[in-house]
């Protein structure tokens, strides 16, 4: 791991103040005067102006089944926010959103890097959903919507979709425009009445009830963190 990203992970400071404390000379990795790109390992000892910094805080990841009615909002001034739903001890955030009146899978994390990894659009990860709409949803609709709609002014990119029943479908999407999937089914003349995301990129939302939460496991891990 690189230096600068151990000492921001400690909670003493941001990532670019590390640079600048190394390149000052005020950081030293096992007595030595460390310099901008220094990689650290488990056991190294980090000081800053002579002293241990703390040890790296481990690495936070949840996934929660997020009900309807819940705002994802790091502000706890707002009323029911995943935040408090969650009631984790230590500060967590939600990678992406999911708007108030949809549910299913939000992964919240304290890792900062991950965020970006995640929701870097030409990275192109998936997010599965199922939808229900206010009346029969046509094949020729269907096929649309897989194709590219126009909304906000922009063709979105293709996806997968695929019949659940006569109401229901199935999407996935590599895509995260502002209520997206409300505003295809709206460009079409439908209303999306219920919307439950099931999947981001290798992780299910299984079995997990509305409003509960669990760690990812090793596994989960290994497919979601960059390489």
């Amino acid at each position: 791991m690189r230096l600068n990203k151990y000492i921001s992970e400690t909670g003493v400071c941001s990532r670019r103040e590390a640079d600048k404390w190394i390149d000052a000379g005020r950081v030293t990795c096992n007595g030595a005067r460390a310099v901008l790109g220094t990689r650290v390992v488990d056991g190294d000892e980090i000081c800053i102006d002579g002293k241990p910094i703390g040890v790296k805080k481990k690495q936070i990841y949840i996934a929660l089944n997020k009900p309807v009615g819940i705002t994802c909002t790091t502000e706890e001034q707002i009323e029911d926010n995943i935040i408090d739903l969650v009631g984790y001890p230590e500060r967590i955030f939600p990678i992406g959103r999911l708007d108030k009146d949809s549910e299913g899978l939000i992964l919240l994390t304290n890792d900062g890097d991950i965020v970006n990894e995640i929701l870097r659009a030409e990275n192109n990860h998936e997010k599965e959903y199922v939808v229900t709409v206010d009346r029969a949803i046509t094949d020729l609709s269907l096929t649309m919507m897989a194709g590219g709609v126009k909304i906000m002014g922009e063709l979105t990119k293709p996806c997968l979709v695929s019949r659940i029943d006569r109401e229901s479908f199935r999407m996935i999407l590599t895509q995260g425009l502002n209520r997206q999937i409300r505003r295809m089914c709206s460009a079409l003349g439908y209303r999306a009445q219920r919307l439950q995301r099931v999947r981001i990129m290798n992780i299910h939302l299984g079995e997990l009830r509305s409003g509960e939460w669990r760690h990812l496991t090793d596994r989960e891990l290994a497919g979601l963190l960059p390489r």
